[in-house]
């Protein structure tokens, strides 16, 4: 069965009747290794063919359907035709040239990458590596039909698919006959993965990521991020194509072009792509809406990240991305309603902050429906209350809400009464996603080291629990596969030496090339910072803190350097080298050990290739780490 790209039921409302019997054909008739995309906007210039075609063996193919009926066509050559409408004589694009064009415009710019070109010693040299065609599906018009009305001679036939030849009961090997015979011309060709991701790389710039960040995103182009909001391009000079592309999974595409209207909740591992989802979702909804879009999540640094992200997609005035607190803040400013006074007892201001600006919704201060559409980034974090406040501020004519969860990282979650965590449903706090939820399992940050350690330290956490289609499932996440070093556990003679220690290694990474602002130190407290900081000052090593809101406000901002983040600010970033101090130190006496875990979990996994850990001491969760490391090892030996 093919992957049709968005899902078909995601687009069967935009579909005419032709194009719904035709993806249907599609899905049914041919083979898993196929890939069609419907209706989705091609390379810099945001062409919109109907079908796009992608097979390793048989290269690229762009169709257009078209519902005519014979009546319906007065007068047709091989330029224009003219075709009577309800509107009355209409005239329209050749339905064949506007393929051709299509086809040709992708074939130009695949061509201009050095990976897609054959070699000189092949046959084709210096031609697309795979053959491209193209052709029209005449959804309403049979085969005798179109040779009586002699057709063929302004349609080559050889181009055409009639509605005879694409019934359910065709065979599936004559329906790919006639989709291959469009090609003008046909060779061997073997597209590789690579390949593959460079020609969707290519085609589609929304679901580009970038390698170094391994963030959704264009790089900052101005005229990528055009494409992105489906405007004119700027006239600049194209992008320049890297030698390391990365692109979304094509089952993080499928569900981000799939996801349709109403609230949605995605369950996902860390290292999932969920955020890479909603970046996506803002883009696509930012062209669409005309209020703005609100970003919520409850990490200060996250919600700087997240804004960066915004802003490197032009869509700072469109997207709003806030920490949920200042959010309530920035609402109580905004419609003059009384702010608590500071006090030193944070969860006691913050909680009033959110009272306020409940009673202020309740009784009609602060106006309801007044964003577009509401993304809540690491859900998992937020409590009820938070929910059935912020689900009011969805516009009900666009009803748009996305919610992204994972419970193993539900680090701030209310505890009932015996220590168990507090359940709940969505419907409940007035999230209707009821048969609108999806499961990521797949964890593409971590590789499949550094998953495997975390998941072995965690094992207690994230035995798979089921529930219903509203509630919250915990989900142990699946490595994707890609491979790197084992992580590293490191016992130093004191703490003192552990920051040494430390501060050499990310020197020596440093001299090795590593960027700065690929490298964090993720601790549990606060106290812990001093010593590091000295130790990086010592050896001449930029480093920004988040111990402190503003500072975790503006952690991304500035030149390079190493970001010392806490183990609670660190949800929902990654960089590629993470170094995890004081393993000794943990769990917290004054905290359950379960939530300590849970901690280190995140810490854990904010490490997309490189995770050291280290201790100044025996103790703590040393035995258990050095334990899920050997075991890891063992295994891989094995």
């Amino acid at each position: 069965m093919a992957t049709l790209v968005p899902a078909r039921n995601a687009c069967l409302s935009r579909m005419t009747s032709g194009e719904r019997r035709f993806s249907e054909r599609l899905e049914k008739k041919l083979e898993d290794d196929y890939l069609c995309w419907f209706d989705v906007p091609i390379g810099p210039k945001q062409l919109r063919p109907d079908f796009v075609i992608v097979h390793p063996q048989r290269g690229v193919l762009v169709l257009e359907v078209k519902d005519w009926k014979l009546e319906h066509i007065q007068q047709i050559d091989r330029q224009s035709c003219r075709l009577l409408t309800e509107r009355g004589l209409v005239s329209v694009p050749h339905p064949l040239e506007q393929a051709r064009m299509y086809a040709m415009q992708i074939e130009v710019q695949l061509r201009q990458d050095a990976a897609l070109r054959n070699p000189q010693s092949h046959r084709y040299a210096g031609k697309l590596v795979a053959p491209w065609g193209f052709g029209v599906v005449l959804a309403n018009i049979t085969r005798a039909q179109f040779d009586e009305k002699g057709l063929g001679q302004v349609l080559e036939p050889g181009h055409v698919i009639c509605q005879d030849e694409m019934l359910d009961h065709v065979d599936a090997e004559r329906f790919q006959q006639r989709l291959w015979a469009m090609f003008t011309q046909v060779f061997a060709c073997k597209l590789t993965l690579p390949q593959l991701d460079r020609i969707r790389w290519h085609l589609f710039p929304e679901i580009r990521v970038n390698p170094q960040t391994n963030q959704f995103g264009l790089f900052g182009s101005s005229t990528t991020a055009a494409a992105n909001l489906g405007t004119e391009p700027s006239k600049t000079a194209p992008i320049a194509i890297p030698d390391l592309i990365k692109v979304m999974d094509l089952n993080q595409e499928l569900l981000a072009r799939s996801m349709g209207d109403g609230h949605r909740v995605i369950h996902g591992v860390a290292g999932s792509g969920k955020t890479m989802i909603l970046g996506y979702r803002c883009l696509k909804l930012a062209r669409e809406l005309s209020k703005p879009i609100l970003v919520l999540c409850f990490n200060v640094a996250l919600a700087a990240r997240l804004r960066q992200m915004m802003l490197g997609y032009d869509l700072g005035e469109q997207v709003v991305v806030l920490h949920f607190h200042d959010w309530c803040r920035a609402m109580l400013t905004a419609f003059n309603v009384d702010r608590p006074q500071w006090t030193p007892d944070i969860n006691a201001y913050s909680e009033d902050l959110v009272l306020r600006t409940i009673a202020g919704v309740d009784s009609g201060q602060i106006p309801r429906a007044q964003y577009g559409a509401v993304m809540i980034d690491e859900g998992h974090d937020f409590q009820p209350e938070w929910f059935k406040l912020v689900v009011q501020m969805v516009d009900p004519v666009s009803n748009a809400m996305l919610v992204l969860y994972d419970d193993a990282q539900a680090i701030y979650s209310p505890k009932q009464k015996g220590g168990e965590r507090r359940k709940f449903s969505f419907a409940s706090v007035g999230v209707q996603a009821r048969g609108r939820t999806t499961i990521l399992k797949l964890n593409y940050r971590n590789t499949l080291e550094v998953l495997a350690v975390a998941r072995a330290f965690a094992s207690e956490l994230l035995d798979a629990q089921n529930a219903d289609d509203d509630g919250v499932p915990l989900i142990s996440p699946e490595s994707a596969g890609r491979r790197g070093p084992l992580p590293e556990l490191i016992r130093a003679k004191s703490h003192h030496a552990e920051a040494i220690v430390i501060a050499d290694h990310i020197r020596d990474a440093h001299q090795r090339g590593r960027d700065l602002s690929d490298i964090a130190i993720v601790y549990r407290k606060d106290q812990w910072v001093a010593n590091l900081e000295e130790q990086l000052t010592r050896r001449g090593i930029p480093f920004r803190s988040a111990n402190g809101p503003d500072k975790k406000r503006t952690l991304f901002e500035g030149e390079p350097a190493v970001k010392l983040v806490s183990m609670h600010s660190s949800k929902g970033l990654e960089f590629h080298t993470v170094f995890i101090p004081g393993l000794d130190r943990l769990p917290d006496t004054r905290e359950p050990e379960e939530s300590e875990a849970r901690l280190l979990y995140v810490a854990m996994t904010r490490a997309t290739d490189r995770l050291v850990m280290t201790c100044g001491r025996e103790g703590g969760f040393v035995e258990r780490v050095a334990s899920a490391v050997n075991g890891v090892r063992a295994q891989l030996a094995a």
